[in-house]
């Protein structure tokens, strides 16, 4: 009996040391409900006072316009906007800053549907142009950022283009262009998810179909191929170490990796569905934010079938009946060997 409790302890503790070494992935729980006539969101953005704003890309409705959910800092619901003029797909949005004045930021949200970027009042829903992709049908605008000028770049998931426009709007101009930036692959969304480094040296995007996140220097404008593997590279945020964060919607996780392109961080997972049938943990996650200790991540909960491809979690995302926002910590746990 001594020697079974003595390997039992023994076996503990070895386990133990083990875990705080190996990935650590930390639990993604739930932070908030949409409510019933929203589903699918996809675009994440936090205002100042740090209420949580939500992008639908409704698939199971066959016309606008479009929703962005509200809630404040604790999950509670405070509004659905009806984004009126939109579509019902909806994707990227974030508050931008195009003047000096306290007052110069506006809500930007884009119409993947209408393919377009509008105004949005945050407490009506009312809506006006800022700017329309060009392309017709061949276009594919899916998220968006800003440079310290207020310079607002688009991703163009199905032309390999990063669109430019000025902090006013207006027409948009191709900034950076290339096949690294489109995709034969599955999900079949090329780029997607970008952010500036913290010096705005380089931009960095998510290639979804080819599991790829790509640099494109500003000084060059020329696509490079930064890491690999990461199995579809959806929305994409860096922090202020210059890590880069990635939602990988195929593999129902996050994947944090550093300045050199390597893994440091694999964080949350799937675990079934809870019995409202909401998603355990991330299902499909397309967008994350940052905000006060803490990283939200859209649940986007899409069965690729509707588009003709199968997916390990179609049937699971298919099953859902109450779609969610997740939130982690942002903390990364250490790793053995790490330098």
């Amino acid at each position: 009996m001594l020697r079974t409790a003595t390997f039992a302890a023994l076996f503990l503790v070895s386990s133990l040391s083990f875990s705080a070494h190996a990935w650590n992935r930390l639990e993604a729980t739930r932070f908030a409900t949409l409510p019933p006539g929203t589903a699918h969101p996809e675009g994440i953005a936090i205002d100042s006072a740090g209420n949580v704003y939500v992008a639908d890309f409704e698939v199971n409705r066959a016309a606008g316009p479009g929703h962005v959910v509200v809630f404040d800092n604790s999950g509670r619901l405070l509004r659905v906007l009806n984004v009126l003029g939109s579509s019902n797909l909806l994707l990227g949005l974030d508050f931008h800053r195009f003047g000096s004045r306290a007052s110069d930021v506006e809500l930007l949200v884009i119409d993947f549907g209408a393919k377009n970027v509008l105004r949005v009042d945050p407490r009506t829903g009312a809506s006006t142009i800022f700017t329309t992709i060009p392309g017709g049908a061949a276009a594919g605008p899916n998220a968006l950022t800003f440079d310290p000028a207020g310079n607002v770049y688009i991703s163009d998931s199905f032309q390999g283009i990063i669109w430019q426009t000025a902090p006013t709007g207006g027409a948009a101009t191709v900034w950076a262009q290339s096949p690294l930036l489109t995709t034969t692959g599955v999900p079949p969304f090329g780029a997607n998810g970008l952010a500036f480094n913290r010096s705005h040296a380089a931009l960095f995007v998510a290639n979804t179909g080819n599991d790829t996140i790509v640099k494109i220097p500003v000084a060059t404008r020329t696509a490079e191929v930064f890491t690999n593997s990461i199995n579809g590279a959806d929305g994409l945020a860096i922090d202020e170490q210059d890590n880069i964060w990635v939602c990988a919607n195929q593999a129902d996780e996050i994947v944090v990796v550093d300045q050199t392109g390597r893994a440091i961080a694999k964080l949350g997972d799937f675990d079934g569905l809870s019995q409202d049938g909401a998603p355990v943990g991330l299902l499909f996650p397309a967008s994350l934010a940052f905000r006060g200790g803490f990283v939200y991540v859209t649940n986007l909960s899409l069965d690729l079938r509707l588009f003709g491809f199968n997916a390990v979690d179609a049937q699971w995302a298919a099953a859902v009946q109450r779609h969610t926002v997740a939130r982690l910590p942002m903390h990364l746990p250490p790793i053995r060997g790490l330098r």
